[in-house]
């Protein structure tokens, strides 16, 4: 019965469908995107802004918090490629100098990697569509009233590592679906890549969260992507840790420091190695993906980790004496550099004085019933992991990120570890 309702849907949208099996989440954002064409409700873009040149307008980026905010600072900040010529290597400008971006931290939503343990996976799906759909519309909330002047954006970058593996392809899909010439880059799809450049003859391990480990969307990437490059298979060993990023926001529920944290994860992956390994010929650890987008910003702290733990001579044979580190958001900002490039859609010309970075969070919507607030205003897990897909009504309103509307924790976090993105916060 789905099919008629979906066809009916792409006919008004403007899309060239022909018969097939229709999945339930994008078949109720395709309905409510098709009754809503002027962008005006929520979750809802206006397509008609997709024509013309397009590379003036902004670039989106989202995640499930502020843990996006590092992919962001990497794509501020790198200079991996000369901006006249698009040739490999640094000129001593920004890649980025000429482009403004938008933010999305769907903060009130998060953590992500929860809904597929109660169940909910397909509602998670929604949520990253719902995330760009924000991005590519006009609409958000400020003190109480509706706005609908926020540019659309000319390409989406999902900066979390979890929304990648659960949303990445459905986000292609409804892109190619609504015939938007707008770029998707995922975090996990571009740091798979950036192993493409460590040509090291050992084991990979994985440090990321319990929930991106769970999907097993980076050894499913990594084997992929090699594959499609000629390298054999990989040898690749996993470590899904709980507390790690929450240790590094400064979370206060967490008692362990930084480096007692990164002790205990880097000695249970080397140890997931080990027992993974045949007796007497273990390829070492060589290779580390910091898949996690907190994980990066401790990296001396887990490097020193495998150090330490290379002087036990029982560890040693499973660690090389030199790892490499694979940073997904460095590998992200150059992703995004070539494929704006290659679509000719680089800003020309550094944006107006009335053209500025614009980064936003999502809160609860305060008039909420009590039954589903918890006493600080935050959604109560029983509500959020209770939600069912096909709903549009705003329960999570999108507000600007301002500095105090930073949680204590992810303030510190910004301020101090990310300069490039506080500055271009409220």
């Amino acid at each position: 019965m789905r099919a008629p309702h979906f066809f009916l849907a792409a006919v008004l949208l403007g899309f060239a469908v022909t018969a097939r099996a229709v999945d339930p989440v994008a078949e109720s954002i395709d309905i409510h995107l098709a009754a809503h064409r002027d962008g005006r409700a929520a979750h809802s873009f206006d397509p008609s802004g997709y024509t013309g040149d397009l590379s003036a307008l902004p670039v989106g980026v989202f995640d499930s918090g502020i843990g996006g905010l590092t992919v962001l600072e990497a794509i501020l900040t790198i200079d991996a490629f000369h901006n006249d010529t698009l040739k490999p290597g640094p000129d001593g400008l920004p890649d980025f100098e000429n482009e403004r971006f938008l933010y999305l931290g769907d903060q009130a939503n998060m953590p992500y990697g929860n809904y597929a343990k109660a169940g909910k996976t397909d509602y998670l799906r929604e949520l990253i569509l719902k995330d760009a759909i924000f991005l590519l519309g006009n609409r958000y909330h400020s003190e109480g009233v509706v706005h609908h002047d926020k540019p659309p954006v000319k390409a989406l970058v999902i900066a979390c590592n979890t929304a990648t593996a659960y949303g990445l392809e459905d986000l292609k899909a409804a892109v190619k679906r609504w015939d938007l010439p707008v770029i998707v880059v995922g975090v996990v799809e571009a740091g798979a890549r950036g192993l493409l450049e460590a040509d090291s003859p050992g084991a990979i391990g994985v440090m990321a969260t319990v929930g991106t480990c769970d999907s097993g969307v980076y050894p499913r990437t990594i084997q992929g992507t090699l594959g499609l490059a000629g390298r054999g298979v990989a040898t690749i060993t996993q470590q899904g840790s709980p507390d790690l990023a929450a240790v590094i926001e400064g979370d206060p529920s967490r008692k362990q420091t930084v480096q007692e944290q990164v002790a205990i994860d880097v000695r249970q992956l080397v140890e997931n190695h080990r027992a993974s390994q045949p007796a007497g010929n273990a390829k070492p650890l060589s290779t580390i993906v910091l898949g996690c987008t907190h994980f990066p910003l401790v990296g001396r702290e887990i490097d020193a980790a495998f150090a330490s733990l290379r002087e036990d001579p029982v560890l040693a044979p499973y660690i090389a004496e030199t790892r490499h580190y694979v940073d997904p958001a460095e590998w992200t900002a150059r992703q995004l550099f070539r494929e704006l490039a290659a679509a000719k859609l680089r800003r020309r010309g550094a944006p107006g004085a009335g053209e500025k970075d614009r980064l936003f969070l999502s809160i609860a919507d305060p008039t909420l019933s009590g039954k589903r607030l918890n006493p600080d205003g935050s959604l109560t897990d029983a509500y959020k992991y209770g939600r069912e897909t096909g709903s549009f009504v705003e329960d999570t309103l999108v507000v600007p990120m301002t500095r105090a509307a930073l949680p204590a924790a992810g303030k510190k976090l910004v301020s101090e570890k990310l300069p490039a993105v506080w500055e271009r916060i409220e």
